[in-house]
């Protein structure tokens, strides 16, 4: 990922799903979309060490679900569609639930994809497309094109970062 072309300046603390102290030392801002196989490598291999973070205060992550226009990925703009907005513990769940049956879902078609949401995930439609704009215009003002994009302080990385550098970033 070329992160050279990135503004993080251009990025906002204020929109997207909120999940920790707000008062952390630490804020971390996730592009991301559901449908995307590193944004769920990137969510499985941080999970223990970002939820140590905010457990312990240090960190606040803003979850921004970015819809993309590619074929493969507009599936996941119907998940985020699924997800709370208002509740960052309960948006987090319902994240990791959509990760654990992406191999099951991906493979339907945006229909389908619904339901599943409603019917096997028990979520329900929560549509703000004020909200979803915002993080496409927000994304494009700064030159995010791919995700997962990652930003904490003056620090932009995708899903490959080690355990290591991810674990002194949210000191």
């Amino acid at each position: 990922m070329d992160i050279s072309i990135i503004d993080a300046t251009k990025t906002n603390k204020t929109t997207g799903i909120m999940y920790g102290n707000e008062d952390a030392p630490k804020q971390m801002i996730e592009f991301v979309n559901l449908a995307c196989p590193y944004c769920r490598q990137w969510f499985i291999e941080s999970y223990d060490i970002l939820e140590e973070a905010v457990q312990s205060g240090r960190l606040l992550r803003i979850i921004k679900l970015f819809d993309k226009e590619k074929p493969s990925l507009q599936k996941g703009n119907v998940m985020h569609h699924h997800i709370t907005t208002t509740d960052g513990k309960v948006a987090l769940k319902q994240i990791k639930a959509i990760f654990d049956a992406q191999d099951e879902w991906k493979q339907l078609d945006l229909a389908g994809i619904a339901e599943y949401a409603t019917e096997t995930l028990g979520l329900t439609e929560q549509e703000d497309q004020a909200t979803t704009q915002a993080i496409i215009d927000e994304a494009n003002a700064a030159h995010i094109q791919f995700v997962p994009t990652v930003i904490i302080d003056e620090h932009i990385f995708d899903e490959s970062i080690t355990p290591e550098e991810l674990s002194e970033l949210v000191k």
